[in-house]
């Protein structure tokens, strides 16, 4: 008796723990562990993701790391990415759909020296310019297209040179622009000795070549089981409240990245400093993708005469459908 009372104690207790058991998820980042990222970390933190029933593996990117890839391959639920590099992953055969834009604004920019020359757009003519690669060019390729300026290194174009996530370039004198992100790179050549005065800023979002970034994308397949939804229903939840507490609350929001910077190469001066600024791009989302906003991007992504990064305008790349469950 003693021994089958055991047994079904046992099975109680199994029983329970299923009940219980949070449920897992996957999400993929764009770039290394730092304050851009921080909703996530937040919603972590503060257990904002616990409290959805949902146990959160947040997956730094880096250099070598292809979100879009990763999901692909099963790495990820859900991946942060730009928008240009997810419709042409899309328009390829990679079927990634935006089901939450928590980022309003493009923090994109071309920051360039003005003692090499650079003063307006119409002197960017043969200049070298550093470009970012791995599907953050489409936005530059686009803009140099709309400008009439060929990226072959013709004499009636631009010179693109291959950059990496440093701003030496610039700072050597190897180029004349560099692309840098208002919350980022532009502070490291600001602490390299560059006042705004010795500098010409092309801000994409004032260029009309803004395109929407750090949206969350899923693999379309996954969008016809329910209990995926359901549960991209409580991440997105959990993480705009993330956000929205990163926002109000900047400098916990950055102790918070510095705690899970297991490289140990952030510091806290530059986290506080970019949260100040990704604080700016997540204002006015409520996580929902705004139509007019993924229409100028396509519109961006179409113009590029005969060098467009899509070819054609999508069909469902985006919903509503888990927004519109999380935020009600």
């Amino acid at each position: 008796m003693n021994k089958l009372l055991s047994v079904l104690a046992a099975m109680t207790v199994l029983c329970a723990s299923a009940v219980f058991a949070a449920d897992k998820v996957t999400i993929q980042l764009k770039w290394v562990t730092q304050a851009q990222f921080a909703g996530y970390y937040v919603a972590q933190d503060k257990g904002f993701y616990k409290d959805e029933g949902l146990d959160v593996t947040i997956k730094p990117g880096g250099p070598d790391i292809a979100p879009a890839q990763v999901l692909a391959g099963g790495g990820a639920d859900v991946m942060v990415d730009w928008m240009p590099s997810a419709l042409a992953a899309r328009e390829k055969g990679l079927p990634l759909v935006n089901i939450a834009q928590p980022f309003k604004s493009s923090g994109m920019m071309l920051t360039c020296r003005k003692d090499m020359g650079v003063n307006s757009t119409s002197d960017l003519k043969g200049k070298t310019l550093g470009v970012w690669f791995y599907g953050n060019e489409y936005p530059f390729l686009s803009w140099m297209s709309r400008l009439g300026l060929k990226t072959d290194g013709s004499s009636d174009g631009v010179t693109v040179l291959k950059q990496g996530w440093g701003v030496e370039p610039l700072t050597e004198g190897q180029a004349a622009c560099v692309s840098t992100m208002s919350y980022n790179e532009y502070w490291v050549v600001r602490d390299a000795g560059y006042s705004p005065e010795q500098l010409t800023v092309f801000k994409y979002q004032t260029e009309g070549a803004a395109t929407l970034e750090d949206g969350l994308y899923v693999h379309e397949k996954n969008l016809s089981d329910s209990a995926f939804k359901d549960k991209m229903v409580r991440f997105v939840r959990a993480s705009m409240k993330g956000w929205k507490h990163a926002e109000a609350n900047p400098k916990e929001a950055a102790m918070i990245i510095l705690e899970n910077d297991d490289a140990g190469v952030q510091t806290e001066k530059h986290q506080v400093r970019m949260m100040g600024e990704i604080a700016k791009l997540t204002a006015g989302s409520n996580g929902s993708l705004d139509p007019a906003d993924y229409e100028r991007t396509v519109k961006v992504l179409m113009s590029g005469a005969s060098d467009p990064v899509i070819t054609k305008k999508p069909s469902g790349a985006w919903t509503h459908e888990i927004t519109d469950a999380a935020l009600k």
